[in-house]
């Protein structure tokens, strides 16, 4: 899965199309390896979304929203102090390489007009946004790279801008067939896909295996293996992609494995077969919009939350570690009745023992045949200090039990309670959300001296989706919500949902008077699922009754609540329906 040289070259057209001579209007760095920079021009605007993360870099229009931080980091104000109104005035791209290069013309301190340029470089872990002046010096970049990571390409500022060492391989626009012939001749024998990678530069390992597939039928070969024939359907694919490339007739294809994107390229996918769901995309910023937004979110917030899921698995591991101590403690007593019984015989049966007899054997007359039991004794004690020994300890056994089991439901609540908070934590997608998270856990008493740093940002609203019948869908994004949405916001005659014993959000369809169609009900039931932690699974249970039978028990934990008159429908989560029916502000 990687964004390759052929692909940059239909987002650089995308972005000529579109934004070419339009102006910078905002820049933002979302986190620390993205740079979002809004272009305004006649008639609207676009946000340009960089990225040099090692798993997902990339360049392309975006529509995502994305949570900015408080303060600016330093790079952020770097790009205002040289960008603020500078116009986008060309795009380079050497050859089929993976690096593209923004020119915007500015004015510098001193009113002069210069051109500064935004080098895009997509190379897996090498991948970086850096910053160059008019006489080709690196100013800045999101990544510093010093002598000691690197002593082939240092980029720091104040140094002289260099491209990475050339790679060996040929332009996959340019190439003609003879030298591409000679080329595979001169590389080693190895995968035929492979080989085509060695030989063309920026071909992804997707469309490698797509060309490499469309040659040999679906054979897989070594390059040796391949015959002239087969060579020259693979030329014939490749100038076919190069005339789509060319007259921009792309076809931007992702596949997806149980709604999971998987990979994509700008040519039909058919080397899996059925194997795989095929999505086509009108734009590539769209494809990669849908293909990377889920998953850096998902990166993101588990940067951000790392201290919170580390607190979870914590306090769970030692909450699990109690459970079990109280659970064998409450085997130990369960043997109360045979203390009392023993008590009991003692009782009856004084005359038959005295002080320092270590044991006496005496009829149980609770036994239906009068078997004759042993039964230890304390040889310090009396024969009626012996009797009331046991006593006691009935009478222990029976408080701990008592006792055992009311912190064994306590202990388990608590489980539920920090389950519902992990699955939370885990599907945030903003900071807000987090903070909301940390307040509640504060109020909880499981984070200490905390202090919200962050009182200018606003809790998000619950999420809102409309149904295919008309009905507005809100969705809790944690506890606090969920209590909110449906002690206060929801009506008696509202429909609530929630996943059957599986942590997760409280849904509301909002019947408005009217009555609630069956698709409307199986729709929220699959947001339920989806907005839950069994958004990965299938056959997902989801409980649902109207509001009036959701009651909170007295001092119960935030989200948690207790219901009656229900039914239960089986689903399974789906994304695309959830991302469908999903109300965007």
């Amino acid at each position: 899965m990687a964004l390759d040289g052929i692909f940059l070259a239909s987002i650089r057209h995308e972005i000529e199309e579109k934004a070419l001579n339009s102006r910078v209007d905002r820049i933002y760095q979302p986190s620390k390896e993205e740079i979002i920079i809004t272009l305004r021009f006649r008639g609207g605007s676009v946000k340009l979304l960089m990225s040099a993360s090692a798993n997902s870099p990339r360049l392309h229009f975006t529509t995502i929203q994305l949570e900015n931080p408080k303060s600016p980091p330093m790079f952020c104000m770097l790009l205002r102090k040289h960008l603020s109104t500078a116009k986008l005035v060309a795009l380079r791209q050497l050859g089929s390489d993976r690096i593209l290069f923004l020119d915007f013309e500015t004015v510098n301190e001193l009113g002069d007009l210069v051109v500064m340029t935004i080098a895009v470089e997509i190379m897996g872990r090498h991948s970086n946004i850096i910053l160059i002046n008019q006489e080709g010096k690196i100013i800045d970049a999101v990544k510093r790279i010093t002598d000691e990571m690197s002593s082939v390409r240092p980029i720091l500022p104040g140094m002289k801008y260099t491209l990475p060492p050339a790679q060996d391989k040929l332009n996959f626009f340019t190439a003609t067939r003879e030298e591409a012939s000679a080329a595979f001749q001169a590389a080693k024998n190895q995968d035929f896909a492979k080989a085509i990678m060695q030989v063309y530069s920026g071909v992804s390992p997707i469309l490698s295996r797509e060309i490499a597939y469309y040659a040999t039928g679906g054979i897989d070969l070594m390059k040796n293996e391949v015959s002239n024939f087969r060579m020259n359907r693979m030329f014939e694919r490749i100038e076919a992609i190069r005339e789509r490339v060319q007259s921009h007739t792309e076809q931007f294809t992702m596949v997806s494995e149980k709604g999971k994107p998987k990979d994509f390229t700008l040519i039909p996918i058919e080397q899996y077969g059925s194997y795989l769901q095929k999505s086509s995309y009108p734009t590539a910023g769209e494809l990669l919009d849908h293909f990377f937004s889920e998953r850096d979110r998902v990166e993101r917030m588990k940067q951000r939350s790392h201290d919170l899921l580390k607190l979870l698995v914590n306090t769970t591991e030692r909450i699990t570690r109690k459970l079990d101590i109280q659970h064998r403690e409450l085997s130990a007593s369960e043997n109360r009745e045979t203390h009392k019984i023993y008590g009991d015989l003692l009782n009856a049966n004084l005359w038959a023992f005295r002080r320092g007899d270590r044991f006496v054997t005496v009829q149980n007359f609770y036994d239906e045949n009068c078997a004759e039991v042993t039964i230890p004794l304390d040889e310090a004690l009396t024969p009626a200090q012996n009797a009331q020994k046991y006593y006691t300890e009935y009478r222990k056994a029976k408080t701990a039990e008592e006792k055992l089991l009311e912190l064994i439901a306590k202990s388990e609540q608590e489980l539920i309670y920090l389950d519902s908070i992990f699955d939370a934590v885990t599907r945030t997608t903003g900071e807000s959300e987090l903070l909301e998270i940390r307040e509640e856990l504060t109020e909880q008493g499981y984070l200490k001296n905390y202090r919200n740093k962050n009182k200018m940002l606003r809790p998000l609203p619950p999420l809102q989706y409309r149904s295919s019948d008309g009905f507005t869908i809100l969705c809790g994004r944690n506890n606090r919500q969920n209590d909110k949405l449906t002690l206060k916001t929801a009506h008696n005659y509202d429909l609530w949902l929630h996943t059957q014993r599986i942590a997760g959000s409280h849904v509301i369809v909002v019947a408005d008077g009217k009555e609630i169609p069956n698709r409307t009900i199986e729709e929220a039931a699959v947001i339920a699922a989806y907005n839950s932690k069994a958004r990965d699974s299938a056959k997902v249970p989801v409980d649902y009754t109207l509001v009036r039978y959701v009651k909170k028990p007295n001092g119960a934990k935030p989200g948690m609540v207790i219901f009656t008159d229900y039914q239960t429908v089986y689903v399974t989560p789906d994304p695309a329906l959830a991302e469908q029916l999903l109300v965007k502000n």
